[in-house]
């Protein structure tokens, strides 16, 4: 079992690419405005939909992402693998800062915004798999909950992050000035987030689990094509995390990603007033994510998930009603939403990575993750949006979440539960498979020790 000190290098090492992740995903939604009014046309109808589709394209790179990272992350290490995707991820929100305007370059600012969103989105393919992959592994199979639940603290630090600087730099500029130039700060400080990242894990070693496999693997399950050995016997393990991951980021995104914009546009909320709503909310949730994680660890992920998922499902419509009505009804119906939807986010990481061998588990994360996460989560605020405009009813955020509600429980049903089981091995962990394998493991190490 890993050392205090090393666990805590690897919760700062799998948490800080997740906050700098989110700080992008953050800085980018509470900033929607001013970024539509600085790289598209003054006159542009839709400068905000067009907006909202650069947070979308993001989206859709993920899965190339995975596709390229999550092998290579089977392959040579997840340690390799984190430390490159946070350089990339880093270095894109960097550049979208120091953009030129429309103004000054015309249709080359959309263009170059959309560039630098496809390489951000290809850098994240890589990297939430990769990190909960390596929280997962490092931690012990009983405190697997509590400590991947760090993993979404860093989330949340990463997206509240971004909302107060960008809230802080709302209320010291006027206007003016947060158009000009104030909107760049907060994606300009990426660029040392990402460093202090990339130091972080430079210092860490690769997962035991995955060291244990590299070195009992034979050349014919080296040269083994990891995607091809994914498709053809973990198809049910992918459809199942895709059917979770569909719930857990239309709740998310509608949530956390599209509520500021959707109180401004919808209820005419002030800009500070609307990003106020989200931070008072989930610092009350980041409190909550160890707590709720450590409870997985006594009583099972999907009593959990269940309970979040039908009681977000029964309150969602209500709740939003409530957010339509005035600034304190919007902050107690955020806090609420985000209280029901905090046993999710505080098991995923620890849930997850546990769906799939240690030999395609990076491959599968990945792809599982992000193939949902792009046609579900991204464009979750694209999808609102748009339902809103063309219906005239502003409850489409309510529906949206029930229906992903409804379809992430027929995924749960078929879940297995992975509280305490090991993560060793070639087979799925939790089945018959996997514990007869881990029994000959340890005899094995026990006969050699003997």
């Amino acid at each position: 079992m890993p050392s205090a000190a090393v666990m805590r290098r690897a919760i700062a090492a799998s948490a800080v690419g997740n906050a700098v992740e989110w700080f992008d995903y953050g800085i980018y939604a509470y900033g929607t405005a001013y970024i539509a009014a600085a790289l598209f046309p003054a006159d542009a109808k839709n400068a905000m939909i067009f907006t909202l589709l650069g947070f979308a394209v993001s989206f859709l790179m993920r899965p190339v992402g995975g596709l390229v990272w999550g092998p290579l992350g089977d392959k040579v290490g997840r340690k390799k693998v984190l430390a490159t995707t946070i350089l990339l991820m880093a270095a894109a929100t960097f550049c979208v800062g120091l953009l030129p305007t429309h103004a000054q370059i015309g249709i080359w600012a959309p263009i170059l915004l959309y560039l630098l969103r496809i390489i951000q989105g290809f850098s994240t393919g890589g990297e939430y798999g990769g990190a909960a992959t390596f929280m997962a592994e490092y931690a012990p199979d009983k405190r697997r909950g509590f400590f991947g639940s760090f993993l979404e603290v860093g989330t949340l630090a990463g997206f509240n992050g971004g909302a107060l600087l960008m809230l802080a730099i709302i209320g010291l500029t006027n206007d003016a000035q947060m158009q000009s130039w104030g909107w760049r700060i907060p994606f300009l400080v990426a660029g040392p987030l990402g460093l202090v990242g990339l130091y972080l894990r430079s210092k860490m070693e690769d997962t035991p689990i995955f060291v244990e496999l590299a070195a009992q693997e034979t050349q014919e399950a080296t040269d083994r094509k990891t995607l091809q050995e994914l498709f053809a016997h973990h198809m049910p393990s992918l459809l199942k995390l895709g059917g979770l991951v569909l719930a857990l980021n239309v709740i998310n995104y509608t949530l956390l990603s599209y509520t500021p914009t959707y109180l401004q546009q919808v209820i005419n909320l002030s800009d500070e007033h609307a990003l106020v709503v989200p931070i008072v909310g989930q610092l009350v949730m980041m409190l909550l994510l160890p707590i709720f994680g450590g409870l997985s660890d006594r009583v099972g992920r999907k009593p959990l998930w269940a309970f979040s998922l039908i009681g977000t499902a029964l309150l969602a419509w209500p709740l939003y009603r409530l957010m339509g009505t005035s600034f304190a009804g919007a902050i107690i119906a955020f806090t609420v939403l985000g209280l029901l939807y905090t046993p999710q986010l505080a098991t995923i990481s620890a849930m997850f990575p546990a769906m799939f061998p240690t030999h395609v588990r990076y491959a599968g994360l990945a792809l599982g993750y992000n193939i949902s996460t792009s046609l579900f989560g991204g464009t979750a605020g694209l999808v609102n949006q748009w339902l809103i405009e063309r219906t005239g009813d502003p409850m489409w955020p309510a529906y949206y979440t029930i229906l992903a509600c409804a379809i992430g429980l027929i995924a749960l049903f078929f879940t297995i539960e992975t509280k305490g089981v090991s993560l060793r091995g070639t087979y799925t962990p939790g089945t018959a498979e996997a514990e007869a394998e881990q029994t000959r493991m340890a005899d094995a190490m026990n006969g050699a020790q003997g």
